[in-house]
């Protein structure tokens, strides 16, 4: 069982427009004294959550183990699927290294995170500050989807 614990200011949840919280009934509130030299109080809403059950996460490793094991059953070649496996973990095991070995050289780091700020800024510019250039954001990537899926 997971369970959360946050302290959140009034004005967040008490602001006189519906927020997700106003749903809740009764939730305790407690003031707490500031600093000594403040005179005035301040209060303070706590919202304890507590996960219970099965959730989204759970069922999505049930449904990729299912996946798995369907490939598995349906599969005339075992040995190819184990071959398969081990090379995506050697694979993984090799690009860990490589960066490592990257990331020990001296000047390399600080100019490859140069340039994925310069990419960024970029993309930000491109696609997400203006309205349409979103929405051409939003098309290409629809169709990027569309052909990986063949649809």
């Amino acid at each position: 069982m997971a369970s959360i614990v946050a302290s959140l200011p009034p004005p967040l949840l008490l602001h006189g427009r519906k927020t997700l919280f106003t749903t809740l009934q009764k939730v305790p509130v407690s003031s707490i004294r500031g600093f000594s030299h403040i005179a005035e109080r301040q209060t303070r809403i706590t919202v304890i959550v507590k996960a219970t059950g099965e959730g989204s996460e759970s069922s999505t490793s049930l449904s990729i183990v299912k996946s798995v094991q369907n490939v598995w059953d349906k599969s005339e070649d075992r040995l190819a699927l184990i071959g398969l496996g081990f090379a995506a973990i050697v694979a993984f095991w090799a690009s860990v290294n490589v960066i490592t070995a990257i990331d020990k050289l001296p000047l390399i780091p600080g100019v490859l995170e140069f340039i994925g700020i310069l990419f960024s800024t970029w993309f930000i510019y491109r696609y997400l500050l203006f309205k349409p250039d979103r929405e051409e954001l939003f098309k290409i990537v629809n169709k990027s989807i569309s052909d990986i899926l063949g649809q």
